[in-house]
């Protein structure tokens, strides 16, 4: 069994719990800070008018697809300084954090590069009025501009999260929310002398808030003593290629996954269109809350890597399997309470986004589907990030690009047009694939980490 439970006691089941519990409630609580700064950009640009929440939600809509799958990329860090870390090579640890800035900002230039290159062609593709036209050309021209900083801040992040240390990602990412709203309020509606820009002006207060985020949360990390060992800003290191080239080896198929499950859930909502409207919103209902509920499992996945890499950097394989036997547990306990939250208040929580009677009948029957799917969804996160810790990627992009686009999307259609079950198809086929997913990675956890526990005893 992954857990060992008859080699351990309750009182170290409950130390590593606190030890997961301590690293990913403060990345939970930066998450949802990130998610604050959509939310306060959606209701600022709606109240302007319809086409700046028409352009906003366009141009967040590219933003998010390239942020996500690059920020999966840079997660590559966070195995590699927590081995580094728990050997206790503190030099390494400085050094590959300079490595991973250089990192973070070239991946962050060809991000910048790559929203400006789609402007045009968004533009084609799309048939918008003058105005949107307008205001979303300027909203990605501003959030593009955003790339290197939320790319260097993303590799701090892997860097103070490494390093046991998550609390200041967390303040930072709460003041970086409050800086939004009056940045937000001056470029949207051109208050105190600001250029009145209305949506465009979100992409302009989020460049400057993710500048701020790079920016203070570095500061934090020279200033901060507990950091000073590791002498991350001690000295100037030129790029090094193969550093930069094992990162990259690592990363892309984090990012690779990223990117399949963003953009599966984008598409399916283009297919759910043609059912109507009532359709269209109640699955945007429902994602807006799942997506919420994600940031669960992808925080306690986070500390299972860092917690699962920092082990084996100790040489502590055996330990290393047991924490990931506890975060899978700890999961599923957390997935079950989602699971009879959903169940139990679908009803009030649809009505938070909607009045709509026809909406609200449909999103709270695809909410017990989505219900059902938290079990699922939980331990297929947890487990590909617990693996992630091993620095084992490769192999759960595999499962995800199979589970999600081939288990889930080509089966959701033949369910929802050829069955006749609408939407509903779509979500039985994503529980399936799911279900599918978490099996496979959850067997590749416990072998892998059952091998690694065994050549320690060798």
């Amino acid at each position: 069994m992954l857990l060992d439970i008859n080699r351990h006691s309750p009182a170290v089941f409950r130390k590593e719990t606190k030890s997961l519990i301590a690293l990913a409630l403060p990345m939970m609580l930066a998450q949802i800070a990130a998610v604050g700064v959509g939310f306060v950009d959606t209701v600022m640009a709606g109240s302007a008018g319809k086409d700046d929440l028409a352009a906003v939600a366009l141009g967040s809509s590219a933003f998010v697809t390239v942020f996500i799958t690059f920020m999966g990329v840079m997660n590559a860090l966070n195995p590699i300084l927590s081995q580094l870390f728990g050997a206790g090579k503190h030099a390494e640890v400085g050094e590959t954090g300079r490595q991973g800035l250089w990192f973070g900002l070239l991946l962050g230039l060809a991000g910048m590069v790559l929203l400006l290159a789609v402007i045009k062609p968004f533009m084609w593709y799309l048939t918008l009025s003058d105005n949107v036209e307008t205001m979303l050309a300027q909203y990605l021209f501003f959030v593009a501009l955003a790339m290197p900083a939320a790319m260097l801040h993303r590799s701090l992040h892997a860097y103070a999260s490494s390093l046991n240390r998550p609390k200041p990602i967390m303040w930072v990412s709460w003041a970086a929310l409050f800086l939004n709203i009056p940045l937000n309020y001056m470029f949207v509606y051109g208050k105190f002398g600001m250029p009145e820009l209305g949506g465009a002006g979100c992409g302009l207060a989020s460049a400057l808030v993710f500048w701020f985020n790079a920016i203070a949360l570095w500061l934090y990390v020279k200033k901060n003593a507990y950091f000073k060992p590791f002498g991350l800003s001690d000295g100037f290191s030129r790029p090094d290629w193969a550093a930069l080239k094992q990162i990259w080896k690592l990363g892309w198929p984090i990012g690779l996954s990223f990117f399949l499950e963003v953009s599966l859930f984008s598409f399916i909502v283009f297919l759910i269109a043609k059912f109507g409207e009532d359709y269209v919103a109640a699955q945007q209902v429902v994602i807006s809350l799942t997506s919420v509920i994600y940031m669960i499992p992808q925080a306690v996945g986070a500390a299972a890597t860092v917690r699962v890499g920092y082990t084996l950097g100790k040489l502590q394989k055996q330990r290393a399997r047991y924490i990931s036997g506890v975060s899978m547990v700890l999961g599923a306990v957390l997935a079950v309470c989602t699971l009879l939250l959903l169940t139990l208040l679908r009803h009030p929580l649809a009505a938070m986004y909607t009045d709509d009677a026809g909406v609200l009948a449909i999103a709270t029957q695809v909410l017990l589907f989505a219900a059902v799917f938290q079990l699922v969804d939980f331990t297929q996160c947890i487990a590909s990030y617990a693996l992630r810790g091993y620095k084992v990627t490769k192999a759960p992009m595999v499962v995800h690009a199979i589970a999600f686009w081939g288990l889930g999307l080509l089966p959701g259609y033949i369910l929802a047009d050829a069955a006749g079950m609408g939407i509903y198809g779509y979500w039985t086929a994503l529980v399936l694939s799911l279900s599918v997913a978490a099996f496979v990675l959850v067997w590749l956890l416990e072998k892998h980490s059952r091998q690694m526990a065994q050549r320690s005893r060798a």
